[in-house]
């Protein structure tokens, strides 16, 4: 079947879904203008997009969706991932894999709020788990450790490191057993033996190699290095020339030396990945992990945006790599815009999560997380009869942490019942920051439209209890409203354009996400949310 025709059946079948739904906006438009529509993936829960294509190949992303700075620790014949979860709490989802292309949620192994996450590192050392995290608040930075006799927890609280300048610890460890974190900029900082304090200062030890003056990129920004040993040699990955900004603008090199001391050699191949052109699929590829896989053969992974869809945020893409005679690795995906062999098939590998939500279990940190919460954000919730219960806060989506999930699929509708007790304000959101959102909420007054972050009130009767949908059809956004749970559905008279939601227009390097908001002096009720994909 033809991207075209799965989109026109999709147009139709939200059409038979809403009645008087408008046809042939967004999907398929933007098909015929894609050079990139004959990528076809595999799929999973809710037609939502996987990797795996069921004949022993994987067509990128393996994670679809926002999972930036992702890093990889191996244990045995297991893998473990988790990314920056900046905002989002709990945070620090962790993954599990055998075969690096299907992974399932395992935890969230963090819980009090430190700040914004940026770039973690994720090891295991002499049987134990940790994770190095940066995280900032508006008066503070710093790096954090948290840690666990096993990866499924329990994780301990948050320790602080105390070094206020630097972002993106990378773990490693010298011949001696001496432990480090590498930092962004060139430098490292000794570690004490148990690993939840430093032993000495922040010394450099590496300048890192520098991109030819006439290229298109945001800034240099060394950051996000990651050490790895092969043989007698130590490779370090590092990321340049910035994660957002320009499409060709973030990329992937290397340097090696016998020691973790130095002196490092730049890879005669600078660099080893990076986006050259703006008409490549993927955009910004850079921030990589280098490590071996199953059967002995190499990987590297890092993140990188989709042609068109910012707005998705940094997803995880995967890149085969083979060792040169002069021991230096190179990457073989080229652009990743075409299947590549499985590193491994392994029966019954499941892929992702359902996102629809019945509310009758804690998914929270695996599904669901505040935005930006406050210490006691996780008092506000309450389940029962297969219903979320969220006390409001604040006044609007723009100071209330509204609940939030990760969506990777280029189109996809969502839909929840939502009930109200006076004095609230809740619905239904796309939501990327405080600064920029869009949705539908209902209040004692009406119903209220959000759209560019800002409040566009309805005022009427009183609404007290409805049922939202949101489309988001390649970044065209719908909204359906339904008094009868479902049954019949009334078009809202306003459709919005939104594939500018995203860090270089508003800053914070996130994605927009499906959420549920509640604000004001009452709660509000939620039931029955649904996700699906769209073709």
């Amino acid at each position: 079947m033809t991207t075209d025709r799965r989109t026109a059946l999709g147009l139709l079948g939200a059409a038979a879904l809403w009645p008087g739904a408008v046809r042939g906006q967004g999907s398929a438009a933007s098909s015929s203008l894609d050079p990139h529509a004959g990528m076809v993936w595999g799929r999973t829960h809710e037609d939502q997009r996987r990797a795996d294509l069921g004949d022993g190949r994987f067509l990128n992303p393996v994670f679809a969706g926002d999972h930036p700075d992702p890093t990889l620790v191996r244990d045995g014949e297991d893998y473990y991932i988790t990314f920056s979860s900046f905002d989002a709490y709990p945070g620090i989802t962790i993954w599990h894999s055998r075969d690096l292309v299907n992974w399932r949620p395992v935890t969230a192994a963090l819980s009090r709020y430190i700040g914004s996450v940026w770039a973690p590192d994720l090891v295991k050392h002499d049987g134990r788990f940790y994770c190095y995290i940066p995280a900032r608040t508006p008066g503070y930075r710093s790096t954090w450790v948290i840690h666990a006799p096993r990866i499924e927890g329990p994780w301990s609280d948050p320790i602080d490191l105390h070094l206020p300048d630097h972002i993106d610890p990378g773990h490693a460890v010298d011949g001696s057993g001496r432990r480090w974190l590498f930092l962004s900029g060139g430098d490292r900082v000794p570690l004490a033996p148990d690993g939840l304090s430093t032993a000495g200062p922040v010394e450099h030890v590496y300048d890192p190699w520098r991109y030819p003056e006439d290229w298109v990129v945001e800034g240099f920004s060394p950051e996000g290095p990651k050490i790895t040993r092969r043989g007698d040699w130590y490779y370090m990955v590092t990321a340049v020339g910035g994660t957002a900004g320009p499409p060709t603008g973030h990329m992937v090199i290397m340097a090696r030396s016998r020691s973790l001391d130095g002196p490092w050699e730049d890879h005669p191949g600078n660099p080893l990945v990076r986006t050259a052109s703006a008409r490549e699929k993927w955009w910004s590829r850079g921030h990589a992990t280098l490590f071996e896989g199953p059967g002995g053969q190499w990987w590297m992974i890092y993140h990188g945006y989709e042609n068109g869809f910012w707005t998705l945020g940094r997803q995880t893409l995967l890149d085969p790599v083979r060792w040169r005679d002069d021991g230096w690795p190179e990457a073989m995906g080229g652009d990743l815009s075409q299947p590549l062999a499985m590193p491994r098939r392994v029966s019954g590998q499941t892929h992702g999560q359902p996102l629809s939500d019945d509310f009758s279990t804690d998914r929270m940190g695996t599904l669901w997380s505040f935005h930006n919460p406050g210490p006691d954000e996780m008092a506000r919730l309450g389940r029962s009869n297969r219903t979320l219960h969220l006390k409001g806060k604040g006044l609007s989506p723009a100071d209330c942490s509204p609940l939030t999930l990760l969506a990777g699929d280029q189109a996809y509708r969502i839909e929840v019942d939502v009930r109200i007790d006076p004095g609230t304000e809740a619905g239904l959101l796309l939501f990327y920051n405080q600064r920029l959102h869009a949705g539908l909420g209902i209040n004692d007054t009406g119903m209220v439209m959000h759209r560019y972050g800002l409040p566009r009130p309805r005022k009427a009767d009183p609404v007290r209890s409805i049922r939202i949908a949101i489309t988001n059809d390649r970044n065209i956004v719908t909204i359906h409203t339904s008094a009868d749970g479902g049954v019949s559905w009334r078009k809202f008279e306003v459709q919005m354009e939104v594939s500018g939601y995203h860090h270089n227009v508003a800053w914070d390097f996130l994605s927009l996400r499906p959420a549920l908001y509640a604000a004001g002096t009452g709660s509000a009720h939620f039931a029955d949310f649904r996700y699906r994909a769209l073709p």
